[in-house]
């Protein structure tokens, strides 16, 4: 069945921490954007820092859309930003609600990543651990720049990881609320200030042992070992980040069976059965539409 994504507003893919657009012919938004694109879509991926503060991250994105608008004619954009690139997207979504028609997170961390708190309780700040853990990082986002043939922009891991605790992001929530839910696990509001708020995001599920050929993916992997950090959420998360932290706005489902690098299809579409995290994205097209956006 010919898939129609040729929704009224560009559509933006904001990529999270340690992101990019595309290295040679590899995109990190593996074979979403030109799947959206054959579908008639209007798709641009922003170039943010790899690692920085939400809000850093947030103003790149404006001063992004700003170039999107004035080089298509349109007067918004639709955001789909994946795990940090969520937060990116909320700032501009709040700050600017006049240039974004929607913003969609996909497996966002909108109430922090228990993670991220294990992170950062092991690199306590001014210790040999946390100056290692930064020049590492330093060193792997230059790479990738080097790898992308970009110009480099700011980077700051530490400003990164502050914004990813479930601390830094209780503070960011306080400045910038909108689509939130007001309870738990529960859902936020679809529209605030004419800014449409949708969200999904998946959970490991069963044993690895059941996971087919995704149990051979080196990522999935990673995704299984990080999961035992998580305590509030333990058996409830992707591996990343936690199912009911990821709720905001309209949550379209937070179980569906992807680990946290499946959701922008990374390996996923080699190894991975059951779901087709492409068709996410398409699915989530074809429903902009029908609101008009």
């Amino acid at each position: 069945m010919q898939r129609n994504a040729s929704t009224l507003y560009p559509i933006l893919l904001v990529h999270g921490l340690f992101g990019f657009d595309s290295i040679g012919k590899f995109d990190l938004f593996h074979g979403i954007r030109q799947a959206l694109r054959n579908a008639g879509a209007q798709v641009f991926i922003p170039f943010l820092s790899a690692t920085h503060s939400n809000e850093m991250r947030g103003q790149q994105l404006l001063e992004q859309i700003d170039r999107v608008l004035a080089g298509t004619g349109a007067r918004k954009v639709n955001l789909i930003g994946h795990s940090q690139g969520a937060l990116a997207a909320r700032y501009a979504g709040a700050v600017a609600p006049d240039k974004v028609a929607s913003v969609t997170s996909v497996s966002g961390p909108n109430h922090g990543s228990e993670l991220a708190d294990c992170l950062r309780k092991a690199l306590k700040p001014g210790e040999l651990p946390e100056y290692i853990a930064v020049a590492a990082s330093t060193l792997f986002v230059e790479f990738l720049g080097y790898l992308s043939g970009r110009q480099q922009i700011p980077h700051n891991a530490i400003a990164a990881l502050n914004a990813l605790t479930t601390e830094g992001v209780a503070l960011f929530n306080e400045q910038y609320p909108q689509g939130l839910p007001s309870t738990w696990g529960g859902q936020g509001a679809q529209i605030v200030n004419e800014v449409h708020y949708y969200s999904w995001s998946g959970t490991l599920q069963g044993p690895i042992w059941k996971e087919g050929l995704n149990a051979l993916d080196p990522l999935h992997t990673f995704c299984r070992g990080f999961s035992q950090f998580f305590d509030r959420e333990a058996g409830q998360n992707d591996g990343m980040v936690g199912r009911f932290s990821s709720h905001l706005g309209t949550v379209l489902r937070s179980d569906y069976p992807m680990d946290h690098m499946d959701s922008i299809n990374q390996t996923a579409g080699l190894v991975r059965s059951g779901i087709d995290p492409v068709d996410l994205y398409l699915e989530h097209a074809e429903r902009l539409i029908k609101q008009g956006l």
